[in-house]
């Protein structure tokens, strides 16, 4: 398959590999963002082509495991009411709220529903005028100008039974806040590809300066990421900090202007509170004024809630790169994919549910 095959070549990884040894003589700390990148690092091995020199770091980039605690109950909230249907992307099923998830709601009778685009959830709030059916809109930059489009379209074709519960974060707030941190170490980032796709990488240009860090935009296959490896050493080595676009097949500097104008119309930046992590400024997207008649929170008046983790749970540490999963005492035994106590293990871009599948 073009553009993925020859993306996963042996010889082109080893060579890569080669060239990242050449040129690493010192110790570095990279951080990849994306989960996706964490899932491919553990599937291929690729630890065992770089130096020891290198450390990956994994990143805070899984947006079912950021959705806060709270956001998780009102969905549960939502999906027990007899007059809702409440609709997701499949990750969240599983996902657990302070005392239950959406899956156990459902076996009890709630109608969850999982579907495969937002588009979906208006087509079946069209066909249900009798209930209130809710999307339960979680990811980064990369869905949101789908779900975005979803209230547009939902208000075009006058369907007032239709909401969504927005959990959308931003990554260059993250980033940020991860480099402010007291004693981080982090030295250069991955940065997502996709994510890039929609915003492109002119709000990453100020982070590097600002904090003299190389911020390399690759994609999710073994020789993108080493290649984004490389470049990021090339430019430590060099001590030089900027912006590299890695992913250029793909990305543009620009990004893609009409999902840019989609999610602006219908989103506004907020503060926002990330599990484990907790609140960052402006990372966040809440519906506008003009669109809060589509706000499942103001529509069904939900409560701020206040929970607590598991205290056996170190999913915060995890996520901010402070600990690797397989450094959590309940790795693997109270907390596994069948019982887990935090959402890196049970969602598809998880770092302890890679390390669980490649390493346990």
């Amino acid at each position: 398959m073009k553009y993925v095959e020859e993306y996963r070549d042996m010889d082109l990884v080893r060579k890569i590999s080669g060239e990242i040894h050449r040129t690493c003589s010192k110790a570095w700390k990279i951080m990849e963002i994306c989960g996706g990148q964490t899932h491919s690092i553990m599937r291929y091995n690729l630890e065992e082509f770089l130096p020891d020199k290198i450390s990956l770091i994994h990143g805070p980039g899984c947006p079912v495991c950021v959705t806060p605690l709270e956001l998780i109950d009102k969905a549960i909230e939502l999906a027990g009411k007899d007059d809702v249907i409440l609709t997701s992307f499949g990750d969240m099923l599983r996902v657990p709220g302070s005392e239950s998830d959406l899956l156990k709601v459902k076996a009890h009778g709630g109608d969850v529903r999982m579907v495969y685009s937002p588009l979906d959830a208006v087509k079946i709030a069209e066909n249900n005028p009798g209930k209130k059916v809710v999307f339960f809109a979680v990811g980064f930059e990369t869905t949101a100008p789908a779900n975005a489009f979803s209230v547009i379209e939902a208000k075009r074709k006058n369907i007032h039974n239709y909401s969504l519960l927005s959990s959308h974060v931003l990554v260059p707030p993250a980033i940020k806040a991860i480099l402010s941190s007291p004693g981080s170490e982090i030295q250069a980032f991955l940065a997502a590809g996709h994510v890039c796709t929609v915003m492109g990488y002119e709000e990453y240009i100020p982070l590097a300066a600002e904090f003299n860090v190389p911020i390399v935009i690759t994609g999710f296959e073994p020789v993108d990421i080493l290649q984004g490896i490389l470049a990021s050493v090339r430019q430590l080595e060099q001590g030089v900090a900027r912006v590299e676009n890695e992913y250029s097949r793909v990305v543009s500097r620009e990004g893609n202007k009409a999902a840019q104008e989609s999610m602006n119309k219908v989103f506004t930046t907020i503060d926002r509170k990330w599990r484990g992590i907790g609140i960052i400024p402006e990372s966040g997207l809440a519906l506008s004024e003009e669109f809060s008649d589509f706000d499942a929170e103001k529509i069904f008046g939900l409560e701020k809630i206040e929970k607590q983790e598991s205290p056996l749970c170190i999913a915060g540490e995890v996520l901010q790169g402070k600990k690797k999963p397989t450094e959590c005492p309940a790795f693997g035994k109270e907390c596994t994919p069948e019982n887990p106590l935090g959402a890196p293990m049970v969602s598809s871009e998880g770092a302890c549910a890679a390390y669980f599948r490649y390493k346990h």
